[in-house]
């Protein structure tokens, strides 16, 4: 539309804008959500315009199967790490949790007795609970002891205050030095909270354990895109290869909708006929 100014502009041009980007553009649809989302802010909050209804050509979200790591696969990786980036991961596996889940974990969300994990504020903000592996109890254990005494540590250098989300602060003044509301997976370092300006101990940067089981795929010969997430998918996959109910599944994953888990049948090529291949 030449140098025209948005104020000259309406609805038509953004929808005739819009469809070019997914038909001429062939961009995806992230990349037309992202410029939709962005004129919608400038028509609203600087123009303080209601573009009204907008009947784009929308374009197509890819469906992709998600990358699933056989049994073998896993174990290979998880032998290329060490220290809390392996107990981190076994965890992602074992227990199925999302990566912002794992390294959030309080100490209080571990139930070593019922062998279970509660998981706080997953997506979509609801709780829920999943399985603690057996073989994850001894570990963790150790794990966790050291933890304390770093948490003792802080706490006689008049530090050892972690954050508490929801001003849960202000209503339990003295939960933030509590043992029970410490990190499961703390940093290694000291910082300052820009929310507030105390010195804390924060969880685990979500990038160093994306990086360190990059790493160790590359390293065991894995010749496919493994992430953390990666773990989450062969969870859910191998329970299902497993036997184990679709619905079951879902409740462990924290998903809403169980059409979201039947993407893991579809990894298996089962897809409700267990179709073989002439060949086979």
């Amino acid at each position: 539309h030449g140098t025209r100014h948005p104020n000259e502009i309406g609805a038509a041009e953004v929808e005739a804008f819009l469809t070019h980007l997914a038909v001429e553009g062939n961009v995806a649809a992230s990349t037309q959500n992202q410029a939709f989302s962005a004129l919608l802010f400038l028509y609203r909050e600087v123009l303080h315009q209601d573009l009204g209804p907008i009947d784009a050509l929308r374009a197509k979200k890819p469906k992709r199967l998600p990358t699933v790591l056989t049994k073998e696969e896993v174990r290979r990786v998880l032998g290329h790490l060490s220290g809390a980036h392996q107990l981190m991961a076994k965890l992602l596996y074992g227990s199925g949790l999302r990566l912002m889940e794992c390294l959030r974990l309080r100490v209080k969300d571990i139930d070593l007795a019922q062998r279970a994990i509660i998981v706080r504020d997953g997506k979509g903000m609801e709780d829920r609970v999943t399985m603690l592996p057996d073989s994850l109890i001894a570990p963790l254990q150790e794990h966790l002891q050291r933890v304390k005494r770093l948490h003792e540590e802080d706490l006689a250098k008049g530090y050892g205050a972690v954050y508490l989300p929801y001003a849960l602060d202000r209503k339990y003044p003295n939960a933030e030095r509590e043992w029970a509301w410490q990190y499961v997976f703390p940093s290694d370092r000291l910082s300052v909270d820009p929310r507030s300006s105390v010195v804390r101990r924060h969880h685990l940067d979500e990038s160093g354990l994306q990086k360190v089981i990059r790493q160790a795929a590359q390293r065991a010969g894995i010749p496919k895109p493994v992430g953390p997430h990666t773990f989450r998918h062969s969870f859910a996959t191998h329970l299902l290869e497993n036997g184990y109910d679709i619905r079951t599944v879902q409740e462990l994953l924290g998903h809403k909708d169980v059409k979201t888990t039947m993407i893991y049948t579809h990894v298996l090529n089962r897809g409700g006929l267990a179709v073989r291949s002439p060949l086979d």
